[in-house]
């Protein structure tokens, strides 16, 4: 019965560190609790449907609206594609610096890579550079399917505890799924963890998480959440956007300690492409709450006129 009783609990231990491990969210602070309170207010108003997700990750204090309804993703698919092309580099299927030939036949759009001549010869670690931080098309189709493809590339999510998060174009049997979520879909919760996933050194390798988050911090499309955000403060990133849905997740190294957060929105009224869409516009005045709930003493903002480049 010892002997029984002891092999019982061992098999409870290895399930709970079986798949991946969900942190606990320690009981919501009175600060939190108002953080809460502003956020849902924001979003009360949208015009859509809009999910946020907010971590603390020094404290674990965590704001959660939506943050397990599914979301298209638009071109935050490129996080999970990365780690897919990471996976294959690692099992030296692939090899970083390996020169590739692009073919008019790789065309989606005229990006950089969908500008390339026919025949031209552009590094992998190239193409990826491209992919996450001017968020180029062609560049990420191509990387898509040197990663195995999406079924692949959701083959590792489904292994690596990331059950929401899916890449459904050109992808074998998810036909329906594109049809209503388009390149791919995920939750706000489950695309910050994937995030801090790459930021602990988790995703493929301590080495391949590294590059992957070196990537994610050279973000070309800087004018949402990342905006509110002094320029001083490093911040790793990726956006999407396509015209019923915004996306926007950000670890934002603050001086106080590091927080996360994920803004996803669908079903939007506004269709309009600008900085003052609804959806651009709800992550920016996200990205700024955030940053002076976690950083109360700090009172920068964007100065006067800088959205004149945009």
């Amino acid at each position: 019965m010892s002997r029984l009783i002891c092999l019982l609990i061992l098999t409870g231990c290895l399930c709970c560190f079986s798949g991946q491990a969900q942190p606990t969210s320690p009981r919501p602070s009175a600060s939190t609790r108002r953080l809460a309170k502003s956020l849902q207010q924001l979003i009360g108003s949208f015009h859509g449907q809009a999910g946020i997700y907010v971590r603390n990750l020094r404290t674990g204090q965590t704001v959660a609206i939506n943050a397990d309804t599914l979301f298209p993703t638009a071109s935050t698919v490129k996080i999970p594609i990365q780690c897919g092309l990471f996976d294959k580099i690692h099992q030296g299927e692939l090899s970083y610096e390996q020169p590739l030939t692009y073919r008019d036949s790789l065309h989606y759009d005229d990006g950089i890579v969908g500008s390339l001549k026919d025949g031209t010869t552009i590094p992998l670690s190239q193409v990826v550079m491209l992919m996450e931080s001017v968020s180029d098309n062609t560049g990420s189709l191509w990387c898509q399917a040197l990663a195995g493809g999406g079924k692949t590339i959701n083959q590792w999510l489904d292994a690596n505890g990331f059950r929401q998060t899916r890449v459904n174009s050109r992808t074998p049997g998810r036909e329906a799924f594109q049809k209503q979520n388009g390149w791919g879909q995920t939750t706000p919760r489950e695309l910050a963890d994937l995030l801090v996933y790459i930021r602990d050194g988790k995703a493929v390798s301590p080495d391949a998480s590294d590059e992957m988050y070196r990537n994610l911090g050279r973000q070309y499309w800087d004018h949402d959440g990342l905006s509110q955000l002094p320029p001083s403060v490093k911040a790793v990133t990726k956006n999407g956007a396509v015209n019923q849905a915004r996306s926007e997740v950000v670890l934002v190294h603050a001086p106080h300690g590091e927080y996360v957060y994920c803004v996803m929105t669908k079903h939007q009224q506004d269709e309009k492409w600008g900085r003052d869409n609804e959806g651009t516009t709800l992550m920016r005045t996200v990205g700024a709450l955030l940053w002076h709930h976690f950083e109360p003493n700090d009172s920068w903002t964007p100065p006067a006129g800088y959205e004149k480049w945009w």
